[in-house]
């Protein structure tokens, strides 16, 4: 007799979804399943969505982040730390330089990064710093890089660097947070299916459906690489059949082996 984890009904539908937060409920999982579904699914998308950061940047006359900058309020680690909380939304195979110049009494936001088709800003309306000396000219070049997760300046391994690039952690990952519920439902005679309920929040430099289909994709390659292993990890050579033979003979001079010495402790 067969038996199908898989109900027929099983379907997916969007509660709700905005930019940023999408409310997503996938229904008709054999009981347990909705348990190891969405762990797995919150896992993939907490960890191995790609994204986008801001890694180094370098601001025109000035030679290192412990550095104040005439006419600006903030300082070079403030200003850093406002960089990093900027969001994209990146379609470039290699890092991509983008440019910042701000000329007179303004605040600056990342709206004022000038970007390109490759490179989108998501989070227009993050504050960088404040000018406020009418006569000031600033400048600045920032790297942008895609990635994975967190990495440290001190995991990233860089070249020198020349005098005035200030590096930066960056935290690529673009979805933010997720959770999730399980409820019973019924599916034919049973009461006891899941119906998985995921709540997805994003940096908005992605839709939550977007990153939905990712991680689905990204667990579908894996489980695929195990359902692959087949007769592919045997000795080339040998047969299934030799290969089970082999480890039963020496099962059977182990288990030979223990009675030996069983017996001659029951001689004593």
């Amino acid at each position: 007799m067969e038996y199908s984890y898989l109900s027929e009904s099983v379907n997916i539908k969007k509660f709700s979804e905005d930019k940023k937060v999408g409310v997503f409920n996938i229904e008709g999982f054999y009981p347990g399943y909705g348990l190891t579904i969405g762990n797995s699914l919150r896992r993939a998308l907490l960890s191995s969505i790609p994204g986008a950061a801001i890694t180094q940047f370098k601001i025109k006359g000035i030679l290192h982040e412990f550095s104040t900058i005439s006419g600006v309020l903030e300082d070079v680690i403030e200003i850093g730390l406002n960089l990093k909380k900027v969001r994209f939304s990146f379609y470039a195979d290699s890092p991509q330089v983008l440019t910042l110049k701000v000329k007179g009494e303004k605040k600056v936001f990342a709206k004022d990064i000038t970007s390109n088709a490759q490179v989108i800003v998501a989070n227009v309306d993050q504050h960088l710093f404040t000018v406020t000396d009418k006569k000031a000219e600033i400048e600045l070049e920032l790297t942008v890089e895609k990635g994975l997760g967190y990495v440290s300046v001190e995991k990233r391994k860089t070249e020198k660097l020349e005098i005035g690039i200030i590096t930066l952690d960056a935290f690529f990952s673009p979805v933010r947070n997720v959770s999730f519920m399980i409820e019973d439902m019924r599916v034919g005679k049973r009461t006891d299916y899941n119906r998985l309920k995921l709540t997805i929040e994003t940096d908005g430099s992605i839709l939550p459906s977007e990153a939905l289909y990712k991680a689905s994709n990204i667990l579908c390659d894996h489980f695929k690489k195990i359902f692959l292993i087949k007769e592919s990890s045997l000795v080339k050579g040998q047969s299934k059949d030799e290969e089970e033979s082999v480890v039963f003979e020496e099962d059977k001079k182990e288990i030979r082996g223990e009675d030996k010495k069983s017996v001659k402790v029951s001689k004593k």
